[in-house]
């Protein structure tokens, strides 16, 4: 009976490193996935970052060639207008001066 049971606690010692071996082998699958899946979130933040930067560089320069067009047109107003220029912000600023006041 002892060698029955021997072999009993032999069969149970192996199933328990069986287990522990598939134990850790699917902890370190699931720690391969988790990596995998921490870098694929890196590349499409990375991706999503270079994308919005693109765009923000692309309305940057829009709005800087849009700026040099008004302030190109707004000097050719006043060297054709001068005095009509002259009175305009002097109106605008009578306007500010009143509006500041109160």
């Amino acid at each position: 009976m002892s060698r029955m049971g021997d072999t009993t606690e032999m069969s149970q010692g192996n199933e328990g490193q069986s287990d522990k071996g598939n134990l850790t082998e699917k902890a370190s699958q699931v720690g391969q996935t988790l990596k995998d899946l921490g870098q694929q979130a890196r590349d499409t933040a990375t991706e999503q970052y270079e994308q919005i930067r693109g765009q923000a560089e692309d309305y940057y320069q829009q709005g800087k060639e849009r700026m040099q067009e008004w302030e190109q047109s707004l000097e050719g107003y006043v060297k054709e207008k001068p005095v009509q220029s002259l009175l305009i912000a002097a109106g605008v600023g009578v306007v500010i001066g009143l509006l500041l006041r109160k």
